[in-house]
């Protein structure tokens, strides 16, 4: 694994809990100054402290993702504090109720296309321009996409739509960013055991119709695949990547 110049600056949004708060330590451990966004800032404030306390340097920032002025005074913020951005991992994403298309309400398809995909953007945007202005030029993106951003659950509609559009998102970024030496890349995420995925352990809805077990991943793997990824030189990218259980049904799913 690269060892990351301690100067160097990542986002990781979502940072509170789960694969995000994962990544953020992992990232904090390879040496980067390490940007702490999220909605609630207690979990922020707290692993802000215990990095501090182990000689890492760590910014919490109450952001929503879905607030295009909070994402730009996020940005505003790393840019002032920090004086540039080397890697921005963006990972908040949400899902919705697991039901029948028909029975899904539009407030929750326009909750997790805001997050999931205008999230994104945003984020994507705002790094993209920093990254294109600072000196010396360029950076790393990488977005967090899901194995429904190739293959969809039953009654998944908004998640997976949501995810196939930030695979779009990103091989788009890694096109536009080539002349400004910005990377962009995606990682695929299967079931990682986190508190989103905790229900995987008890039994998850399968396309015959069946509820059934599915294995589970220790999240600590993600966390190193990107910090792989974020260690790379810019004139290398992983485009994409997939991080998952070997046995839960994604090669073989329906």
């Amino acid at each position: 694994m690269s060892t990351s110049n301690p100067t160097k600056v990542a986002l990781v949004t979502g940072a509170g809990s789960g694969i995000g708060r994962a990544v953020a330590k992992q990232l904090l451990k390879d040496g980067f100054t390490v940007v702490l966004a999220g909605r609630r800032i207690e979990p922020l404030n707290e692993l802000a402290e215990q990095a501090r306390a182990a000689g890492q340097q760590a910014l919490a920032v109450s952001t929503d993702v879905r607030d295009p002025a909070s994402v730009e005074a996020l940005f505003a913020q790393i840019e002032q504090t920090c004086g540039r951005l080397d890697v921005s991992f963006n990972n908040a994403g949400i899902g919705a109720p697991a039901v029948p298309m028909d029975e899904l309400s539009f407030e929750q398809w326009k909750n997790v296309i805001d997050t999931n995909v205008n999230g994104v953007f945003l984020c994507v945007r705002a790094a993209f321009g920093l990254m294109r202005r600072q000196v010396p030029q360029g950076g790393r993106i990488i977005n967090n996409g899901s194995i429904s951003s190739h293959t969809p659950r039953l009654f998944s509609s908004p998640y997976t739509a949501s995810k196939h559009a930030v695979l779009g998102l990103t091989k788009s970024t890694a096109l536009d960013g080539r002349q400004y030496n910005i990377a962009c890349g995606q990682i695929d995420i299967g079931n990682a055991l986190t508190e989103m995925t905790e229900r995987m352990t008890h039994g998850v809805l399968q396309a015959n119709g069946v509820l059934a077990v599915e294995p589970t991943v220790d999240v600590q793997h993600v966390a190193e695949a990107v910090s792989y990824m974020a260690g790379l030189p810019l004139s290398a990218n992983v485009l994409n990547m997939t991080v998952m259980a070997s046995s839960m049904p994604f090669v073989g799913r329906g």
